[in-house]
C-alpha cells in the first residue's frame, strides 16, 4: 500500500522545537519531491517547506525561514522537519505530500498523509 505516515506532533511552549517525521511506504520517495503543509481551520492550505532529492533543492515559506529545516534520509525512506523557535501561529495540523515538484500546488499532489497536530502555547 502506498502511504506517507507522519509522527512528532504535540505540544510544545512558544520558542521551543519538534521535529516531524514523514516515512514513505509502497514507494521510493526520492522519486519525487516531498513537501510539508499545514492546515488551520479557516485558513487555505499552506506549502510550509519542500525537498526535492532529484533536483537538490529546498524550498521554504518566508514565515519560517531560518527556524525550519526540511532533511531526508533516503535510507529510512523518511523526510524530516526539523522546527525551532515555534510561535503560536504554527499551530495547525502538518501533513507531508509525495509531490511532482516543489512547486506545491494541488495539481502536483501524488500522495497525502494523514496529519499530525503541532499545538504551540503562548
Amino acid at each position: 500500500e502506498v502511504q506517507l505516515v507522519e509522527s512528532g506532533g504535540g505540544l510544545v511552549q512558544a520558542g521551543g522545537s519538534l521535529r516531524l517525521s514523514c516515512a514513505a511506504f509502497g514507494f521510493t520517495f526520492d522519486d519525487y519531491a516531498i513537501g510539508w503543509f499545514r492546515l488551520t481551520p479557516g485558513k487555505e492550505r499552506e506549502g510550509v517547506s519542500c525537498i526535492s532529492s532529484s533536483e537538490g533543492s529546498t524550498y521554504y515559506q518566508d514565515s519560517v525561514k531560518g527556524r525550519f529545516t526540511i532533511s531526508s534520509d533516503n535510507a529510512k525512506n523518511t523526510v524530516y522537519l526539523q522546527m525551532n523557535s515555534l510561535k503560536p501561529e504554527d499551530t495547525a495540523v502538518y501533513h507531508c505530500a509525495a509531490l511532482l515538484d516543489c512547486t506545491m500546488g494541488y495539481a502536483t499532489i501524488i500522495v497525502w498523509g494523514q496529519g499530525t497536530q503541532v499545538t504551540v502555547s503562548s
